[in-house]
């Protein structure tokens, strides 16, 4: 893969992975072992108060599993970058089109594979 090519998914997937990790800190906190706790809201003492930091709270576990998700996408990403085997496809082992790199950097699988994982063919 072309050098120059190769710094702009890195600086693509670094920016990226500073906007998840800022999103994350938005709604939980450092835990044990470099792990994140979703912070529970306080809106208040009332019913209704109570009804909603329940709803904010069951919002943010959700958000925040898709965020360390991504998050976590993004770090194979890196790692593959750095380990030479970035934009091959884990399944055949061909080379992901650059087009589709590009418009997901955390692909780890070319479009033939990932239609017939999705039952798309």
């Amino acid at each position: 893969m072309d050098k120059k090519l190769l710094a702009q998914l890195t600086e693509a997937l670094n920016a990226e992975k500073a906007k998840l990790q800022n999103e994350i800190n938005k709604i939980a906190h450092g835990g044990v072992n470099g792990a994140v706790a979703t912070d529970f809201p306080n809106h208040g003492d009332s019913e209704d108060e109570n009804a909603a930091e329940v709803a904010e709270f069951s919002d943010n576990l959700s958000l925040e599993s898709e965020l360390e998700d991504g998050l976590k996408d993004i770090k194979s990403a890196l790692k593959a970058i750095e380990g030479g085997t970035y934009g091959k496809c884990k399944y055949c082992k061909n080379t992901i089109d650059v087009q589709r790199l590009l418009a997901r950097p955390t692909s780890t699988s070319c479009i033939a594979c990932k239609k017939t994982l999705t039952q798309e063919v």
